[in-house]
């Protein structure tokens, strides 16, 4: 493949993205273009379908590898995967995701921002911030410090960018979906409005609105570890935030190969990636927990033969970026650090469990017989938390977020893949040290530093 050069700066040009795979990376390098046009030419539309398809892709594609290749919940048993499934990892290995982000994902999004910024078109506006405040709380959640309030200014002659504090990153997090509410808020005097040219929500901008309370939880429950006050702030955003899996944040892809699902097209082209042989495929197994045949196809009937469920990976399959039951989730965690209140979190610990498996087509009675044997909650708050962050981290199948939980949480408990710790976060890209070296931290390792919130 062709490297990414000071990719966390550098202008990319509006373009047509292409959905391939390779041997690094799920996703496509993508030319910067010297003739690109000028921004005020540009349509949001089309800038918001490719940003939307190139952000999905990124996430369902190597975050989900790496992460769930960390967490146990996928197993590499050969080739490159099989070193990852050791901790064998390097920096190079991590040119391609970081590049996929911040090129096809971040750069064409602040285009897409000021593009409708200039344009007073609100709804554009608004649903370019909380694509760039999700996309910037994956990234904070994997590397911690980043380039972002200096970045993005290679028009202008700068390319190298000093990297923000991961919790400054946070901050700004906030700052970005506060005001893209406002901006929801008011689109009545908007000429341009998103359709069907909006994968996701189709233009609703109601759904908007609840995507971007669902990330501003996401961003306090992270902090909530003996915090009352985060615990308090992440129920008040989720009050306001997905009231049903008609309100889930996904992107559906499409049916042709050029067009795929990027778990199908890897698992088409490398295959070196388990499913039932991994730790939680084995206690799926063990535990006959009905998810086990949506997730992993032990019979080996699936589409690319390698075992993956159709849920996840068939050629249309979706990429979820948050869903409901995940809130849920996020609920009874949050009553059990504000309140204590265990039999409160245990309700919502319940609907949790019933939202992930009805969005997952499992029939009620399995439903039924499975929260009869599992859904009780210890009495004490800690084992209380502990038991829903298993639950939940088993509804994150394939999700970024379930890494992050079980950081948070240390729930449920892993035993090392190698050596005598589970990887903390990712290293930065070769390419950061090659063109940005001067600002990339330093002493960076897959333990330390942690991330502000792994405590």
């Amino acid at each position: 493949m062709k490297k990414f050069i000071n990719l966390s700066l550098v202008v990319l040009a509006v373009t047509a993205l292409t959905f391939t795979s390779c041997k690094k990376s799920f996703f496509s390098d993508v030319n910067v273009n010297k003739n690109s046009p000028e921004a005020s030419s540009v349509v949001p539309g089309v800038l918001l379908s490719t940003v939307e398809g190139a952000l999905a892709y990124t996430i369902g594609g190597d975050f989900s590898r790496f992460s769930s290749i960390i967490t146990q919940q996928t197993l590499g048993f050969s080739r490159q995967a099989q070193g990852y499934n050791g901790y064998i990892f390097t920096s190079v290995d991590f040119d391609n995701v970081w590049g996929n982000l911040y090129t096809s994902v971040m750069e064409n999004n602040k285009v897409l921002m000021q593009v409708s910024d200039a344009k007073q078109a609100n709804a554009y506006s608004g649903i370019s911030r909380i694509l760039m405040a999700y996309s910037l709380q994956v990234a904070d959640d994997t590397w911690g410090a980043l380039p972002y309030s200096d970045a993005f200014q290679g028009d202008q002659g700068k390319l190298q960018s000093k990297y923000d504090s991961d919790k400054a990153l946070y901050d700004t997090i906030i700052v970005l979906l506060n005001t893209a509410i406002t901006q929801l808020n008011n689109t009545g005097q908007d000429v341009l409005s998103p359709g069907a040219e909006d994968v996701i929500y189709g233009g609703n901008t109601s759904k908007w609105i609840k995507f971007a309370h669902a990330i501003k939880a996401r961003i306090y429950i992270h902090q909530s570890k003996g915090n009352v006050a985060m615990a308090n702030s992440a129920l008040a955003e989720l009050a306001q935030s997905f009231t049903s899996n008609a309100d889930n944040a996904t992107y559906i892809f499409g049916n042709t190969e050029t067009s795929s699902n990027p778990w199908y097209q890897f698992n088409q082209q490398r295959a070196d990636i388990a499913f039932d042989g991994s730790t939680l495929g084995m206690q799926l197994l063990a535990g006959k927990d009905p998810r086990l045949p949506v997730y992993i196809d032990t019979g080996y009937n699936d589409v690319n033969g390698v075992g993956m469920g159709d849920y996840y990976g068939d050629i249309d399959s979706p990429v979820e970026l948050i869903a409901y039951d995940e809130l849920l989730f996020m609920k009874a965690e949050a009553t059990l650090i504000a309140t204590g209140n265990i039999a409160t979190a245990q309700g919502f610990y319940q609907a949790g469990i019933r939202a992930n498996m009805e969005k997952l087509n499992i029939p009620s009675a399995d439903i039924n017989t499975y929260i009869a044997a599992n859904g009780t909650l210890p009495g004490t708050v800690a084992a209380a938390i502990a038991k829903v962050s298993t639950e939940e981290f088993k509804a994150l199948y394939l999700n970024p977020e379930a890494w992050v939980l079980w950081r948070r949480n240390n729930s449920p408990a892993l035993t090392p893949a190698a050596g005598t710790a589970v990887p903390r976060r990712l290293l930065y890209p070769q390419t950061e040290y090659s063109y940005n070296g001067a600002n990339v931290p330093a002493s960076v390792t897959l333990l330390a530093p942690r991330i502000f919130w792994d405590k």
